[in-house]
Formats: structure tokens, sequence, C-alpha cells
């Protein structure tokens, strides 16, 4: 086996002195209250620097071109997985990263790997590595690697049966992909494979079920499945999140509904799903129309929803003395086996498409059908899912029976609802009362007015953890300061609206501060306004100051902050908010700076605003925490007052 050992150098006396002198006056410290560093940081801080210098450059100059080494002993050996990934996240964040150093990090302890930021090093020949050096592993991220062929992913998957996650988002994976993902990776639970354009409808069946034998079908023709370890014809049976938006086109319409409707159910511990016609698909499962999927199911040899619905509230009637929750869930491998069993040697035969329809089990497949069309006051089935995105209003009716559970809801309300009669606030509220007291993260697309959305808003606001507000329109009349009240324990709130196009005539009237609502738990607030950036942005909502400066105020624990192009004044808000900060009286003990507003600021955005270098200095000053900020476009700053903010080495300074 080829070795590869740094050799030993008399310099490395040298190397620890350059290490103190460079890395410990500019890292140690984080604040001014004397917190430092972990020392664990600290070391792969030291690492990182030391492998750009000496290990990738001794390994690129002498041996990464000239031999192909199957496994590498260098110098990363020795530690643990963990702080090998963290050093690779240091590495790309820091856009350091190397082919070099990918070929000495890829160790055989190494269980997640994510090169999303680094995807342009991604090639066949990394991945020829990766699937000899890291056997193990639990998680992969290749987002973006869009230059690797199909058959290489395949290859790679192949040898990959640990998996546990897998992000291929922008890749060209296709159908055959997908089959090696299904007959490859049993531990799977949860797949990203969003904007995979070369992956038709068709192709999600197998990640419900699919044979071990390959297929004659010429479209899966590549895939491998003889590196696979895995001899049962049951997939994915663990998989829990499955985003698969925005992929290929069917052959036919309603291809993409019924794939999305097998899935639903077919994977019984699914809980986080964004799937292109998952509206449509939970309306078809909730009125029982499974005829006109017949046709699918039959071409691709797989079971028929009838089938599999009745089969569904088999296994959620054995599982109701557990719960209904726990019924999937629990019993794991009997219930699954009972689910798919007698469909194995009709999945292989009936593969071709040839004897789909006049299959041996049609007649019983028919009754089936039947039997669950003559029963529309039954209950149906309850699926497990607590996070679904790309919803449209309508389907959220049918939603509440198969969905009691959820948690977290993304829908579009935007002009292309069938009902644009009805009031869309009204109806949204009315549907949300299902998950009212629950639900924890709301995101709304939206094209009308902000306020319309508040009825729903207050219906689960109690509840409400994360909500973000996309797409909508404001005026000076919007009464922001209800969403408040309305969402006390919010952590996350993003607004992204369009700017207010006239001015009111007489504003809101102020009210003192301490008697505005609070957000105590807000970490991450974004007010994002539409702006042309040709034009300064006007003031045409005089009354955000208050609500600004409410938020700010009143939420000590704020880590990250963005106001973009803002239709008021920031530069006073901020200037009169760190100036009462500053005459604040000095408590004793150590929590004097954590009760003061912006003391926990991370990550400041303020761009296209009316902000000042005398304001901005002073947040630089009292903010200790404060890392990164951005300063775009702000016309009150210039070049010249970038100078005089280079002492504050902590802070990284964005403008342009």
């Amino acid at each position: 086996m080829p070795l590869f050992r740094l050799p030993r150098a008399k310099t490395r006396p040298k190397q620890r002195v350059f290490v103190k002198k460079k890395l410990m006056p500019s890292s140690w410290r984080t604040d001014d209250d004397g917190s430092v560093v972990p020392l664990t940081r600290l070391c792969l801080l030291s690492l990182a620097e030391n492998t750009k210098n000496i290990w990738t450059k001794d390994y690129a100059d002498n041996y990464m071109d000239h031999y192909s080494f199957r496994y590498i002993m260098g110098p990363f050996n020795c530690l643990p997985g963990e702080l090998v990934e963290e050093l690779i996240w240091l590495l790309s964040t820091q856009k350091q990263l190397t082919r070099a150093a990918l070929h000495l990090l890829l160790v055989p302890q190494l269980r997640g790997l994510s090169l999303e930021k680094c995807s342009g090093l991604v090639t066949s020949a990394l991945c020829f590595h990766i699937s000899a050096r890291c056997e193990g592993l639990w998680s992969l991220d290749l987002s973006g690697a869009h230059q690797l062929p199909s058959k290489v992913l395949s290859q790679t998957i192949g040898t990959l049966p640990n998996l546990r996650s897998l992000c291929l988002t922008g890749t060209l994976c296709d159908g055959s992909v997908v089959r090696t993902i299904a007959l490859c990776c049993r531990s799977l639970r949860h797949l990203d494979i969003t904007r995979c354009h070369f992956i038709p409808p068709s192709a999600l069946f197998h990640l419900g079920h699919v044979a071990p034998s390959p297929s004659p079908d010429a479209h899966f023709k590549d895939s491998s499945p003889s590196q696979c370890s895995c001899s049962s014809s049951l997939s994915l049976p663990c998989l829990r999140s499955l985003f698969a938006l925005d992929i290929g086109f069917g052959e036919e319409e309603g291809e993409t509904v019924t794939a999305a409707a097998y899935l639903l159910l077919s994977l019984p511990v699914l809980e986080k799903v964004a799937l292109d016609g998952f509206s449509q698909a939970c309306r078809l499962i909730q009125r029982r129309q499974f005829d006109q999927a017949n046709k699918f199911t039959d071409r691709e040899g797989v079971p028929r929803l009838a089938d599999l619905f009745w089969e569904r509230r088999r296994m959620q009637a054995r599982g109701s003395g557990r719960g209904a929750s726990e019924g999937p869930v629990a019993d794991e491998e009997d219930e699954e086996t009972s689910l798919w069993e007698g469909y194995e040697g009709e999945c292989e035969e009936g593969s071709s498409g040839d004897e789909g329809p006049g299959c041996p089990r049609k007649e019983e497949l028919e009754q089936s059908t039947k039997k669950v069309a003559s029963q529309p006051d039954d209950k149906g089935v309850t699926l497990c899912l607590k996070e679904v995105k790309s919803l449209s209003c309508d389907s959220l009716n049918s939603l509440g029976p198969l969905c009691p559970n959820l948690c977290s809801i993304s829908v579009n309300i935007g002009d292309d609802e069938d009902d644009r009669e009805r009031d869309q606030g009204s109806l949204l509220a009315e549907c949300l009362q299902t998950w009212s007291g629950q639900l924890c993260c709301l995101s709304v697309q939206y094209l009308g007015y902000m306020i319309d959305v508040f009825p729903a808003v207050e219906v689960v606001g109690s509840s409400l953890l994360s909500l973000t507000l996309e797409g909508v329109k404001s005026s000076p009349y919007t009464p922001l300061l209800r969403v408040i009240k309305a969402c006390p324990r919010l952590k996350e709130l993003h607004i992204i609206a369009e700017r207010p196009h006239f001015m009111a005539h007489q504003d809101q009237e102020d009210n003192e501060l301490d008697d505005l609502p609070r957000l105590p738990n807000l970490r991450s607030l974004s007010l994002k306004f539409s702006f042309k950036q040709s034009q300064r942005p006007l003031k045409t909502w005089l009354s955000l100051r208050q609500v600004i400066e409410c938020l700010l105020a009143g939420s000590l624990l704020l880590e990250k902050l963005s106001l973009w192009s803002l239709p008021c004044d920031l530069n006073i808000i901020l200037d009169q908010l760190l100036y009462r900060r500053a005459r604040l009286p000095s408590l004793p003990g150590p929590l004097d700076s954590a009760l003061m507003p912006l003391a926990q600021a991370l990550y400041v955005e303020i761009p296209w605003t009316d902000v000042q270098e005398p304001t901005v200095s002073r947040l630089m000053q009292q903010c200790k925490r404060l890392r990164y900020l951005d300063v775009s476009n702000c016309w009150g700053i210039t070049q010249q007052d970038l100078s005089s903010w280079r002492t504050y080495k902590r802070v990284t300074v964005v403008w342009c």
C-alpha cells in the first residue's frame, strides 16, 4: 500500500513561533469581557494555516500529479473524524480548500463530508478517492457539482451503504442514480434531489419500491446494483426527509401527482417533504380517486395506490394501541414486510410494462380499489408528516385530516389560486385553525397586502417560533406591531416586502417604548424592502421607526440583523439606541453587557440605508461580539471612513 509521510523538517520550531505571533493576537479573544476561543478551535486554526504552507504544498509538488494513491497515511489520520470534518469546513469557508488538501483530508474515520462551498473541486477522480477511502460516510453533500456524470454519481453512491444523509441539489442526477440510492442506501434518512432536471417523476417510484435485479429499461441501464450489498426488494424504510422540487417532467399528465401520492403512502416514517404535485396528491388521497393513477403504477410494476391505502390503514389500526403517531414507526421491520408482501415477483415480471394490467393480482387489486371507494365515510389514513413545503392555500383543507401533527408549513397564496373571489387571508386563517397551538414555523408567499395575512398569523401566533412573509405589499398604515403582539415566542422573523408607494398624511401616534410589545426570544430579524438601485430609498413609512426601535430594544438575544432599503430613518434609530445604551448606568457583575440592546449581535446587514460613519463606529465599538457588517451602497459611508475602522480587526466590513 503506498504511503505518504511528511519528511521531518528542521524548521518545525520556527513554525511554532510563527503560529504564536500570527494567530494568537488576532484570534485569542472573542469579546472584551474575557471570553476566549475554545482550545480545539485554536488548534484547528493553526492546523488550517499550516496545511496550506507545509503538508498540502509538499504533497502537491511531489506526489499528487505523479502518483495515484488509493489510501494515504498522512498527517490527519490520527485526528478524530469530527475534527477533520470541522477542518474541512474551516478551509472551505475561508476559500482555502484545494484539491491537494482534499486528498489529504479524505480519511477513513470521516463521517460527514460537505463540498457544497467548493463544488468546483468535485471531479470524477475525487469521487473515486471518496469511494475508496470513506466507505463509512454517514453524510455526503455534493450540491452544485454539475460537472459529475450520472454514472460517476451512481458508482460513488453504490459504495457508501451507510449513508444517512445525501444531498445532490443541482447535479446531473438522473433515474439511474435514484435507483442506485434505493438499492444501496437502506439506512438513508434524508435525501435532497432538488433542481435535478434529469430525474423524471417515474424514477421516484423506486424510492418506495424497487426490485434488486437490474431493470431492463434503458433509462436505468447505467446503474450499478452489483456494487450494492443489499438483497431485499424493500427500499428506504428509514427515509424521513425528502426534497424533490423542480425535477424533470413526466411523459404524461398526472405522472407527477401519482408519484407524489405513491411516496406519501409507501414511505411509512416520512416527516419532512417538498415534492412537485404534493397539494394535488393530498387531494387525491383524501378523495380516494385512485383509478386515475392505475396506469402509472401498472406501467412501473409497483403496487397500486388503492392497495397501498388499504394496507396503510391496516397498519394504522394495528398501531392504534401504541398511538397514531407511533404506529408506523414502531415494529418497523414487521410492518414494512407485510406492506410489500407478495409484490416481489410481480415487480420483477412486470417491470417491462407488458404484463402490468394483466398481472395475476389484477382482480384482487381492483376488488381492493372498490372496497376502499365503497367506504367514503370511513376514517382515512394519517401521515406522519411534520414539515411540508410548496403548498397551495386550497390544499390545506385536504391536508388537515391527513397530517394532524404538522409543525412547519410553507404555503403560496399567489395569483394562481382557483378561488380568487374569496378573501385569501381569511381562507388561510380558517385552514390553519387545524394546527392552532402546535405550529412552530410558518412561511407565506403572498403577492397581496401584508395586512391580509395577519388574521392567519394571529390564529397560530401563540406557538410560532419562526415566521416568514415573502413578496407581500406594505403601506404606511400597515400595523406591524400586530404581528409582534400575536407572536410573543418568535425566534426568527423574516419579512421581504415591496416598499410603500405613498406617504401617510398623518403618522401613527407614537407610544412610549416601554409600553410596546417585545420579542425577548428573537435571534434573527430580517426586514428587506424592494428598491431601484438607480434611486435612493424614499422615506414613506415613518411609523416603521417605532417598530424597529421596539424590536431592537426588546430583543436582547438578537444575533443576526438584516435591514435592507428601509423606508424610514435607520441612522436616527441606531444612533438613539446606541446613545441610550451608552447612558445606561453600569450594573454590577458580568450581566452588564448582556442586558443591553445588540449585545449579542454577530451579523449585521444594513445596505441601502442612510446610516452615517459616527453611528457605524459607535456600533462596532459597543457591540463587542460583532463579526460581520455589511454597509454596501450606504450613501452616507465613504471609502475614507473605512480606514478609520481598521482598528476593529475582529469585524469584517463589506462596502461598495
